[in-house]
Parts: structure tokens; sequence; C-alpha cells
């Protein structure tokens, strides 16, 4: 059947947003209405004529509604393949009317969990009888339609105009794979309660991964991929996902991927003084922090302004004026801040393609979670690295102990370093990252790197040597010989902080010792791949 005659519908909707226009408008179209508990009530209380389901079925709600519609009068009149004799025969013999239009959402679960009802309210809220509707009416959506999202509701009514007040095959088939979605994902979100929050597990045997599409984006990492941005079904952290876009084009793939990855930084520095993060291909390429949010921009691009060109910056306070202004002085593809004064939207407001993104708060660094990565054949999961340590988890493992100002550098260098790809070094000083080595394949590559980025710093800049002299260095996991921390002597550094760990770490003591650093383990390794 092509078109199938909208002639009775059921209607039993926990948002009741947009149900007395719709309820109208059916009504309006000679369409019997039969409805349940609140819904029914709803749409008397809008004037309109409802036949009860109790009416229908022959039996009372009962058990505080908890059994109201799971009766063969309701999923017959669902499930019926209209044109096969024998089930109309046993409709005909049952008296089993046909129910042409289902319209139900759901028992309100995530919202119930999001506000942190008891366990009793949170299992009261598992909606058994709607999804067992959804799920009937999407299956034989042959010949019956199914509407489970009141922003569908003006698209049915569109339908039924264009159609004589029947729907078409397309249109069904469109509304059951979203009935079907969403059954699944309110499924997934009931799985994900019992498994993390009731039974307290950390990897369950079945793992439900659901997502809403929020857009789809131009294109992936590369213009020959296609992309789209999800955002998670049920509770979950609030980043550049759910960012309002104040001005500039719309947000690529890599601009989510690299704004995400100076915000997880930035957020490192909440609730401290004005810090800067500036990143490109995700990985950082000068953070610094200062008494105003205009120094820290100067110190985090003068760490590698080559790189910074094209990049995404972030901020951890309200963005002022004078520090978007002197953003604007090189090529930004996203700015991300918590808030912009009037001063920095007017500033960046010259800057038509330039994406402002506002977060109106930072990430917490340390909340739990799951991270998911795809592999040929299968799933890598693990929790997010949100371990940290303080000055007093460091232990000093040279004959020299680093002082008081090389201890804050090396603990700023750190948190910098467990942001960067691995094999990662970072250089700092004095609040200012000096030189960052990311992603190469062994540590001495990477020493040099950032070593030599800093020569060209201080070159271009005219300072008499380079930031690395007098600097602490970060290591993302240990040395595995010498040559990475000698490279970092050679540069300049004074100060080691690394995780420690090697079987040759006697080596690298005796080796920093020789130089004069001081070096402190951490005990915690950072890799980032």
């Amino acid at each position: 059947m092509s078109e199938v005659k909208i002639r009775r519908a059921l209607l039993s909707v926990s948002d009741k947003s947009g149900l007395a226009e719709l309820g109208k408008a059916l009504a309006g179209r000679g369409v019997e209405l039969v409805s349940t508990g609140g819904t029914a009530r709803a749409l008397r209380d809008a004037g309109l004529e409802v036949r009860d389901v109790s009416d229908l079925t022959g039996f009372p709600e009962m058990m505080d509604g908890r059994v109201k519609t799971l009766h063969p009068m309701v999923h017959g009149g669902l499930l019926a393949v209209r044109d096969n004799p024998e089930h109309a025969a046993a409709m005909a013999e049952h008296a089993i009317g046909a129910i042409d239009l289902v319209v139900v959402n759901l028992y309100p679960f995530e919202a119930t969990v999001a506000k942190g009802a008891d366990r009793d309210t949170i299992i009261e809220n598992i909606d058994i009888g709607g999804p067992s509707m959804v799920r009937s009416a999407a299956k034989n959506h042959a010949y019956v339609t199914i509407v489970t999202d009141p922003a569908d509701y003006d698209g049915l009514l569109g339908e039924l105009d264009a159609n004589d007040g029947a729907t078409t095959t397309e249109f069904r088939k469109l509304m059951a794979a979203r009935a079907f979605a969403q059954t699944a994902a309110y499924d997934a979100m009931i799985s994900q309660w019992f498994a993390f929050a009731d039974q307290q597990e950390m990897f369950p045997e079945m793992l439900a991964v659901n997502g809403r599409r929020v857009t789809e984006l131009r294109y992936g990492e590369n213009p020959h991929q296609r992309a789209a941005l999800y955002t998670p079904v049920g509770p979950h952290a609030k980043g550049i996902a759910q960012g309002e876009q104040v001005q500039g084009k719309a947000l690529s793939y890599n601009n989510y991927n690299d704004a995400d990855a100076a915000l997880e930084l930035c957020a490192e520095f909440r609730g401290q003084g004005p810090s800067v993060v500036i990143v490109k291909h995700a990985n950082p390429c000068g953070v610094a922090q200062a008494d105003t949010l205009l120094d820290a921009w100067k110190g985090a691009l003068a760490c590698d302004d080559v790189s910074a060109f094209g990049g995404i910056v972030a901020v951890n306070q309200t963005l002022d004026g004078p520090t978007a202004e002197a953003i604007c002085e090189i090529f930004t593809e996203v700015v991300v801040a918590p808030d912009a004064d009037d001063a920095a939207r007017a500033a960046f407001a010259k800057k038509k393609n330039l994406r402002l993104l506002l977060t109106g708060d930072l990430p917490d660094p340390r909340r739990g979670g799951l991270q998911v990565k795809p592999i040929t054949g299968g799933l890598l999961v693990q929790t997010r690295d949100n371990g940290a340590i303080s000055e007093a988890d460091l232990k000093v493992v040279t004959k020299r102990a680093p002082t008081e100002q090389e201890l804050k550098d090396c603990l700023f260098a750190w948190t910098v370093a467990r942001h960067v790809k691995s094999n990662a070094i970072v250089y700092a000083k004095d609040g200012v990252t000096a030189g960052i080595g990311a992603g190469q394949m062994n540590r001495r590559d990477s020493s040099r790197i950032a070593a030599m980025k800093a020569a060209e710093a201080a070159e271009k800049f005219g300072w008499a040597k380079p930031r690395t002299a007098g600097s602490a260095v970060a290591s993302d996991a240990f040395f595995p010989f010498a040559d990475g921390l000698l490279a970092a002597a050679e540069a300049g550094a004074t100060a080691i902080i690394q995780p420690g760990g090697s079987i040759r770490d006697e080596d690298v003591i005796a080796a920093a010792d020789e130089a004069g650093l001081a070096m402190v383990f951490t005990g915690m390794r950072h890799f980032r791949h």
C-alpha cells in the first residue's frame, strides 16, 4: 500500500508540547482520537472528543498505569498486515479495529536521571508500553504511521494535506527509521544507567554507544571524507559541541577536533590566572599564563608564531578587547572562550570568517568517563586520562633538588606535556612554554625540535638567548636513554620532570647529576596518541 488514509490515531505522550494543536488538526480532518491517561485529559481540556484506550480494550488502566496499552486490541490494530486474509479474518473475528497513526514519546528517563532522582523513581520512568507501541507501529510501517518527536508534527500535517489525509510509503519509512533510532537510544540510556550507575561496572559485557546528530559537516578530515557532529544521548560533559558560535563560517571537522584539544588543555587552568593556549593540528604550539590575557597571548604566540598561523586559540576567562585585537593581527581559525566582552566581539566582527565560540564554562579536566577508539574489527575502550599529580607527589631523584621556581616551571610544563602527542617534550619558564616537540618516534628528536623552535624564536625576536636557558623540561614518558635528557641540557634546561620507570633510570639520573640538573619523577605517564 503506497498511501494509507489516517482514520484512527492513538496518542500517548509524555511531552505534551504541541499536543493540543495536533489533536485539533487531526480531529479537523475527521480522525478518531484514542488516548490514555494524562494525554487524554490534555486533549479533552483542549475541547476534543477522545476515546479512552480502556474503552477500546475492555480493560481499565491498572497497576498505577503500568498496564494500559499492552493488549491485543491495541497491538493487533498496529501489527495486522491489512491485505493478508488471515490477519483480516483475525481482526474481524476479535473486533480489532485498525490503528493508522501512533503518536508516542517516552517517559523522561534521561531527565529523571539528570535531576538526581532516587532509584525507585528512575525505575518508574522506564517506559514499557510506549516503546512497545512504537516498535509495533514502526515494524508495520507499510500500513501504520509512527511519530515520536513533536518536531515532526508539522511534517505529519503537511503530509496529510498533500495526500488528501493519507501518508505515503516514503514518509512512513522515514518516521519508522526515526522511531527505531529513538527506541534504540532510549534502551541504550537505560542499559548505561544500569551498568555504570546501578551496577558500578566500568566495562559492561555489552557497551551501548549512541549519539544524536547535531549537524552534517562540509567534509571530514579531508575533502573526500564525509562527516557529522553528534552529541551523546544521556548525561555528558559540556564542551565545544555545546558552545555558542557567535560569528564566522560553519566549523569544520578539523576545527572541532582542534578546538576540543585547545579547550581540554585550557581547562587545566580553570580558576587560575589569565591563560592562553594556541593549538595547531591538535597539538599545542604555545601556552602561557600572565597577569593579563594580552600578556599571556604574547607569551604563547612567541613560543612558535609560525605554527600559530591558522591555529586555534583558547582562553580561560572572559576575552577582552585588547587581547581580541592582538589575536586579529594574525590569521586565526577559531577562538574559544567562556565569554567575550563587547569590545572583543566588536574586534572579531571585523574578521567575518573567524569563528568565535563561547562555552560558558570550562569542563572539569579531572572528570571521569570512557574514551572509545575504533580499530579494525573492534573498539578500544579506556577511562579518560584524568590522573593528576601535585608538588607533594614528586620524587626528587638527583643530588640537586629543584628550586621553588623550577618546581613551578616543571608542573606547568608537565600540564602542557600531557596534551601533546607522544613523544612529547615541553620546555617552560616563568609560566610560558619555551619550546614544544610533538609526535616524534623518539624522545631525543622531540627534545631537539623543541629546542630548535626556541632558538628560532630568540633569533626572530632578538632575545639574548633562547627561553630554554634556565627552563624546566617535561617528558610525557620516561627517558629510555640519557640522550633525550642531554639534548635538553644542551638547550639550557636546568630541571627535568618525567614519570621515571625505565630499566635505565639509574643511567639517566647519573647523567642528570653530571650535568648539574635537578630531576623529579612523577610516577605517572601521559602517552597521547
